[in-house]
């Protein structure tokens, strides 16, 4: 994703290049394309063709204008697939800072509940030592009213 982030698509002549591509050669994947058809590598897929059985009966020119439309096309397509990596990268980020902060939260909280829990392990503590005070007064109380009477 930070190979997409780095490309930038740039205009030739009506045609978008992506930097990434500027050092590609096309004789040189015409070469080894023909390579491998000469070794019987590549399949036969009628699919693949890129310029329609039409394409035969067209000039070459037309054919060049053809796939030079198909080419913007492509290349617009990769566009809108580089703006949405770059989309969900974002949000990526967006998601992982959230995260992060959440993580952050919750390890503050589980800070607080622990100084809470030996407050209140205190506190019953202390209030248990109240209560055997009190019922020692209690008793003592009750001896002296005997005593008094």
């Amino acid at each position: 994703s930070s190979k997409m982030r780095n490309m930038e698509v740039q205009s030739t002549d009506g045609v978008a290049v992506l930097e990434d591509c500027i050092g590609f050669s096309l004789t040189k994947t015409i070469s080894k394309v023909e390579e491998k058809l000469k070794k019987g590598v590549l399949p036969d897929c009628p699919d693949d063709d890129i310029i329609p059985s039409v394409g035969n009966e067209m000039g070459a020119e037309a054919q060049i204008r053809f796939l030079k439309a198909k080419l913007r096309v492509t290349q617009e397509d990769l566009a809108n697939v580089v703006f949405e990596c770059r989309k969900m990268d974002d949000q990526n980020q967006s998601l992982e800072t959230r995260l992060k902060d959440t993580e952050e939260e919750n390890s503050r909280l589980q800070r607080t509940i622990s100084v809470q829990q030996s407050q209140t392990e205190k506190y019953k503590m202390l209030s248990q030592e109240a209560n055997k005070k009190s019922e020692g007064l209690q008793q003592e109380v009750i001896a002296l009213e005997k005593v008094l009477q």
